[in-house]
């Protein structure tokens, strides 16, 4: 098979399928291997960014996707504007956050670190396909894990969780989730050597002055 035919063939089965086609997809129906199907598709990106194209294939976990440019939005949301739009809290976007740098965690274990309540947000965002059902914790009750899907990794422009901005350095347990417990005494540490630099409190003109004249008539 030439090299357009297979350009022609894989941005026919991205366009069609309009979802996430992984690699080994389109090995199985093109009988070529990861390398040449990776190439041929870095082939297609370039050719994509010309000015003259409004379509680009972007990279999601390990499968790709046909999508429109981001610089068409403007003459496309005249016709999709009445779809729906995620509309995204303070409280939805936290909590979002927290599963997505701590994929399988519970719900308890988002409570703890945010300090509510977060039933109607996990729910908000199992509704707008952002994040999904991974599995039972191994711990009392067997809680649900949750992690995030690749809806939100196309929704913020991501190719994998790999690429979210580096946190701070905590301690990870066994289940690869951050010790809640590290943070909290990492708090009350720094909060302990806020509390030690404050300076002494100046005495009262009273009571300099009296401790002025008892230094006196000991002399």
């Amino acid at each position: 098979m030439e090299l357009d035919k297979k350009k022609a063939a894989i941005e026919a089965i991205l366009f069609s399928a309009g979802r996430v086609i992984k690699i080994n997809e389109l090995m199985a129906i093109l009988e070529l291997s990861s390398d040449e199907i990776i190439s041929i598709i870095n082939n297609m990106q370039q050719d994509y960014l010309k000015e003259d194209r409004g379509i680009e294939i972007i990279k999601v976990e390990d499968g790709y996707q046909l999508a429109t440019k981001k610089e068409m939005y403007e003459y496309l949301y005249p016709i999709f504007d009445k779809r729906s739009k995620p509309n995204l809290s303070q409280a939805s976007m936290e909590t979002l956050a927290i599963i997505a740098y701590n994929p399988k965690i519970t719900r308890a274990e988002i409570e703890q670190i945010r300090g509510v309540s977060s039933d109607a947000t996990i729910y908000k965002l199992l509704e707008y396909n952002l994040i999904e059902n991974v599995g039972k914790a191994d711990l009392p009750g067997r809680p649900t894990m949750y992690a995030t899907t690749s809806n939100f990794l196309k929704m913020f422009g991501l190719t994998s969780l790999d690429e979210l901005p580096e946190l701070p350095k905590y301690k990870v347990d066994e289940n690869e989730q951050i010790v809640i417990e590290d943070i909290l005494s990492q708090k009350q540490d720094k909060e302990t050597i806020n509390d030690e630099n404050k300076e002494a409190p100046m005495p009262a003109r009273g009571e300099a002055d009296l401790s002025s004249i008892n230094n006196e008539k000991k002399e």
